[in-house]
């Protein structure tokens, strides 16, 4: 699942090779894919690209002439470039933006949930827009205050994931904050004092950030379906701690993996499922 680092860098690759390329074709094979009518998805031909930019891990792609496209990946969803052109039987293609000079910029999504989505604004409603609106204080570069931000009685796992919350993390950097900082993914976020708050948030920014360094230094276009990602300790369950030494553990849930290291995080207890557990701290 792309989150905050790798929308990031496919924002930033992205953005640079197109600014200032005019958009001679917009097509949307992915016929769920495109959730607004007015303006219509033609509007953009003739329109040049002027950024690429990012709000959580939604991409924000500005166009000539206030217009937005607002694309989410969801759980599957890649934004690439690639310099040849896609046919329309292509079935990953939601979204296609033939480019005058021949490239073309295509929203694909592996999998068969086929819920990746884009939406057309006009610059002016991007305020009122419900998901942008709804997005929590960005999670990077500057997180908030977290004392404040995390004061609610749920775990730390499902804050941070939380995007009315904070915004960008997912389940894949959640693993890597928590474990940098030492906390438990059980602990209330309540609970948290300040000593606790500040390492979070320094996790938070040396994780995120790292992964984006990592991507500036090893990545370039095209980007690949699948962004080898920098994580020590995410589906890493059964090899040694790359901090302590110890087994990292993992709670499994219906649809995806918790995990953890029980001496760093978790007192030595360790988590069999979350019906069982009951550590809180």
């Amino acid at each position: 699942m792309p989150e905050l680092p790798e929308v990031e860098i496919t924002a930033r690759l992205i953005g640079a090779a197109t600014r200032g390329v005019v958009v001679e074709s917009a097509l949307a094979p992915g016929i769920n894919a495109l959730k607004t009518f007015d303006p219509p998805l033609h509007e953009i031909e003739g329109r040049r690209l002027d950024g690429v930019g990012r709000r959580g891990k939604l991409f924000l792609i500005a166009l000539e002439g206030e217009l937005t496209l607002l694309v989410h990946l969801m759980s599957a969803g890649r934004l690439q470039l690639f310099d040849a052109r896609a046919s329309l039987r292509d079935r990953t293609s939601r979204l296609l933006l033939r480019l005058a000079d021949g490239r073309e910029l295509r929203l694909r999504e592996f999998g068969t949930r086929q819920r990746a989505w884009v939406k057309l604004l006009r610059s002016a409603e991007l305020d009122r827009e419900e998901t942008l609106a709804e997005l929590g204080p960005e999670a990077w570069p500057e997180p908030p205050s977290l004392r404040s931000t995390l004061d609610q009685p749920r775990p730390l796992y499902a804050l941070l994931r939380d995007q009315h919350v904070i915004a960008g993390v997912g389940r894949s950097w959640v693993d890597e904050i928590l474990h940098r900082a030492r906390l438990s993914p059980f602990k209330r976020g309540s609970d948290l004092d300040e000593a606790d708050a500040e390492v979070l948030r320094e996790a938070i920014v040396d994780c995120l950030g790292g992964a984006v360094d990592h991507y500036a230094r090893t990545l370039a276009l095209p980007i690949p379906d699948k962004l080898p990602m920098p994580l020590t300790v995410h589906r890493r369950n059964g090899e040694p701690c790359p901090r302590c030494g110890e087994r990292l553990e993992a709670v499994f849930y219906e649809d995806y993996v918790m995990c953890y290291c029980p001496a760093c995080q978790t007192d030595g207890k360790v988590l069999k499922d979350r019906r069982l557990s009951r550590l809180l701290k």
